[in-house]
């Protein structure tokens, strides 16, 4: 974890979401956007860009989506930036058929690694903050 006064990177926001999205997975549970931004303590507007670093790493590690189950509060569905898949349903069987306590919590290194430098991520998060600061 960063030392008091630095900015968490994209990279440990993911680390830390796959583990709620993993434990959700464990008890075959969606979960939506509003929940997740609660519970992760990260601004509505910028869940898909912490999200993003966890689609790419299960794609690239060629392991089912986890974030398949971060869904919309009045649809149901994934939000437009969710590409993993084309069938939700068949997705989301994958991901709650799967065994994420062997796959393990990947570090914010090993998502880095794997998934290549998202610097554009970065830069949202920083503006999604912002501007949820200044609204409340």
């Amino acid at each position: 974890m960063p030392n008091r006064g630095q900015a968490t990177t994209v990279y440990q926001r993911a680390a830390q979401l796959w583990a709620v999205l993993a434990y959700a997975a464990t008890n075959r549970q969606i979960i939506t956007y509003p929940i997740l931004s609660k519970l992760a303590g990260i601004p509505n507007p910028a869940l898909g860009k912490m999200l993003e670093p966890i689609q790419t790493f299960c794609e690239k590690k060629k392991i089912p989506p986890l974030t398949v189950l971060v869904v919309k509060e009045k649809s149901g569905m994934p939000g437009t930036g969710f590409i993993a898949a084309a069938d939700i349903p068949e997705a989301r069987m994958r991901v709650f058929g799967s065994d994420w306590l062997k796959y393990g919590a990947p570090s914010p290194d090993n998502i880095k690694t794997t998934c290549g430098v998202l610097k554009q991520a970065v830069q949202s998060w920083g503006n999604a903050r912002k501007r949820t600061i200044h609204l409340a």
